[in-house]
């Protein structure tokens, strides 16, 4: 039986073993408390099933602890499942449209974060398991009552027996990284006014800390909440924070200008406000009004005429100073809206619209937003055949459909199980759903042959089967999960025949309709993983990608062009817009993606460049989003003629490398196929400097260089998963 993965650890054992641990003891004390000591076999198989359902099918991330408040939470939505599937199992018309209904629900809330998705497979068993007959809505109370106690057992053991240690939170890691970043700009306040390459290195090893893909799961901020959408905010605004730090030059005369080093300091202070609000401290308002208060004075340095009676009267004017040292002005500019941002996110996370800290619109659309309302964003925002969670939930309601339905009208013996093998069977694409099937038909084929050996041997004799359950139990939760799909499957075909031959007399033919039911499950399986979608995420990300390249594009040529006529453009604020929308496909798309095998054989069907830095491409939309709010800040004013023609011409030559890298991830039937070099080669160096240029001139050009780096990582490929970060 295989599906073994290529490396198993002690470990790994000892995770699955915890948890067969908790769920050996609670599902073996529901059951044997109603099936022995209150002779209530349907309050029994109910208590069981809810722990296995919980415990051993979903998979909620995070401790025992924070799954047991995952299920408190969740066991009103129980208590539903059950009714609902009772009542509906009266027909099978009304049970089959109550899978359909039932199924998408659950699978779609999966867009709600790694809680909801681990957790959707075990409430979808809890729904299967009373909507097959018998239709017995007078055994509704036995029934809730056994899921009831099941759970509560469950809550407790999860919360009580062999504790888990935790992980550092996300809060905990973006302090962290703040911190760093906070090092970081003190260094370069100070001679030598650089960073080491050592320095460098630890604030891109603290960056790459912040990826999702490097975070448990139970400490993603991925929900759709104001507090996890602004510690989402606080770990990009970090990651860049840190990213700009890395890459700001060295001052051309080695003097940085006390303007410049008054940011840097004041960034430093904020930084260290925000890890410890992060903490246990109080909102960073008194270093982020200084930040605020450093950063004009330096913009008013950059912008031309200084108004009598400002703090920077009697300084050098931006004509008067050499465009090196305006460049990295602007540099420390977007260093200090970086940490602006993030202090203001992480005052978010951590109090909510208590945030003492000014929010600004736009950016942060969601602050003043409630609950009910970001949850219909979320679900608006992927109620379409371009989301992945939409697909998954498609693919996954239709096959749970026909699998009641045939269960339905032919009367299939044990309906129920063939409904559990294709909820448990049906993968993301159909080269993992084939793969999956054929180890579990293997699996089940081997468990069947020892299921009908051990009811020939055993007879009718129940007291076997209830000695053995226990310790089958442990050995099946323990040994599955980690040795894969075909001993789980062979080791739950045995599980299932040792607890249904305590319900009613069992035969040897128990095994053959195992059997029959698996087979039948994985067809449907099958047929539905190829009908829909069935590469997955892999052509969807690549889409995604492409449709995000392609918002941003518009989005650079419009910044471009206001800022060149120096029209006054407000920056977009409420909802988010259409590459907001696009960045938050791409990003779901890019977390399946990470799950999931090579398609196909590994042969794509279209060409695509062998390596591309998907989180680049996540970050050049958000630098996009982020500099055009900040750039399109009215007033805006007038750039010159030359300053403008250049920051046009500069506009478009992104604008166009963006369209040219999203034809090369998505190309359509009329992509020219001819090799066209993603690394614009015009861009070697900085463009040449207009003479007399302001500010918001070297604020978009420096902007638009950023953006330049992102596409060139984007083109160049970035680390692969478990490599680590690659120093600039």
């Amino acid at each position: 039986m295989g599906g073994a993965p290529a490396r198993r650890t002690p470990a790994d054992y000892a995770v699955s073993g915890r948890r067969a641990v908790r769920v050996t003891l609670v599902a073996a004390a529901g059951f044997y408390l109603f099936r022995y000591g209150l002779d209530r076999p349907v309050a029994a198989t109910y208590a069981l099933f809810a722990s296995v359902a919980l415990g051993g099918l979903a998979r909620i991330p995070g401790t025992g602890r924070q799954r047991a408040a995952t299920v408190l939470r969740l066991l009103p939505v129980c208590w539903l499942l059950v009714v609902v599937g009772t009542l509906l199992s009266v027909r099978t018309w009304s049970a089959v449209v109550g899978m359909l209904a039932v199924g998408f629900a659950l699978a779609f809330a999966a867009v709600g974060g790694p809680r909801p998705a681990g957790a959707a497979p075990g409430l979808q068993l809890l729904y299967i398991l009373p909507s097959f007959p018998p239709y017995a809505p007078g055994t509704l109370a036995e029934r809730l009552i056994g899921t009831s106690t099941g759970l509560a057992l469950f809550i407790a053991a999860e919360a009580l027996v062999l504790p888990e240690p935790s992980p550092p939170p996300y809060r905990a890691r973006a302090a962290h990284a703040a911190r760093t970043a906070a090092h970081c700009a003190t260094l370069l306040g100070a001679p030598p006014y650089t960073l080491t390459g050592p320095d460098i290195r630890v604030a891109w090893e603290t960056s790459w800390s912040l990826r999702p893909l490097v975070v448990p799961e139970a400490e993603r901020p991925a929900g759709p909440g104001v507090r996890d959408r602004a510690l989402a905010h606080t770990g990009l605004a970090t990651r860049t924070l840190l990213s700009r730090l890395a890459h700001l030059p060295v001052p051309p005369d080695g003097q940085p200008g006390c303007e410049v080093t008054a940011v840097l300091r004041a960034v430093a202070r904020l930084a260290t406000a925000t890890a410890d609000c992060l903490g246990t401290g109080p909102s960073p308002v008194a270093p982020y009004e200084e930040l605020v208060t450093a950063r004009a004075q330096l913009s008013a340095l950059s912008a031309g005429p200084v108004p009598a009676g400002h703090p920077a009267t009697g300084t050098a004017r931006a004509p008067d100073l050499p465009p090196a040292v305006l460049r990295r002005h602007a540099a420390v500019l977007e260093i200090a809206d970086a940490a602006l941002a993030m202090a203001t996110a992480a005052d978010l996370a951590v109090r909510g619209r208590h945030a003492a800290v000014e929010v600004p619109q736009g950016r942060f659309w969601y602050a003043g937003t409630w609950a009910p309302i970001l949850w219909w964003h979320r679900l608006r925002g992927h109620a379409g055949r371009r989301s992945v969670f939409f697909q998954n939930a498609v693919r996954i309601a239709l096959a749970l459909t026909a699998a009641r339905l045939v269960a339905g009208v032919d009367t299939l013996p044990h309906g129920f199980w063939a409904t559990l093998a294709t909820l448990t069977l049906t993968r993301t694409t159909m080269d993992e759903t084939w793969h999956t099937i054929r180890l579990a038909l293997v699996g089940t084929l081997a468990g069947a042959l020892v299921t009908a050996g051990a009811l020939s041997l055993a007879g009718t004799h129940t007291a076997v089967y209830a000695v053995v359950l226990p310790v089958w139990m442990l050995f099946a939760f323990t040994v599955g999960p980690v040795k894969g799909v075909g001993w789980a499957q062979g080791l739950f075909t045995v599980l299932v025949a040792l607890v249904f031959a305590q319900l009613a007399p069992p035969t040897w033919r128990l095994a053959e309709v195992r059997v029959l039911d698996v087979l039948v499950g994985s067809a449907i399986g099958a047929v539905f993983g190829l009908l829909a979608w069935p590469r997955g995420a892999h052509d969807e990300l690549r889409h995604a990608a492409a449709e995000l390249l392609r918002r941003a594009a518009e989005i650079v040529v419009a910044t471009g062009a206001s800022v060149a006529g120096g029209g006054a453009v407000a920056a977009p604020s409420g909802v988010p817009g259409s590459l907001q929308r696009a960045v938050v496909l791409a990003e779901s798309a890019y977390a399946q993606f990470q799950s999931e095998p090579t398609p196909f054989g590994g042969a794509a069907r279209r060409p695509v460049p062998r390596t591309v830095d998907w989180q680049a491409t996540l970050m050049a939309g958000h630098h996009t989003l982020w500099g055009s709010q900040r750039l399109l800040a009215p007033p805006l004013t007038g750039l010159g003629r030359v300053a403008a023609e250049t920051v046009s011409a500069l506009a478009d030559r992104v604008a166009g490398r963006m369209l040219l890298i999203s034809a090369a991830l998505d190309p359509g039937a009329d992509t020219p196929t001819g090799r066209i070099p993603l690394i614009d080669p015009a861009r070697v160096g900085p463009v040449a400097e207009p003479p007399g240029a302001p500010r918001l001139y070297y604020a978009t050009v420096s902007w638009l260089d950023s953006l330049m780096t992102d596409l060139t990582r984007i083109a160049r490929g970035g680390p692969e998963p478990g490599q680590g970060p690659r120093t600039p």
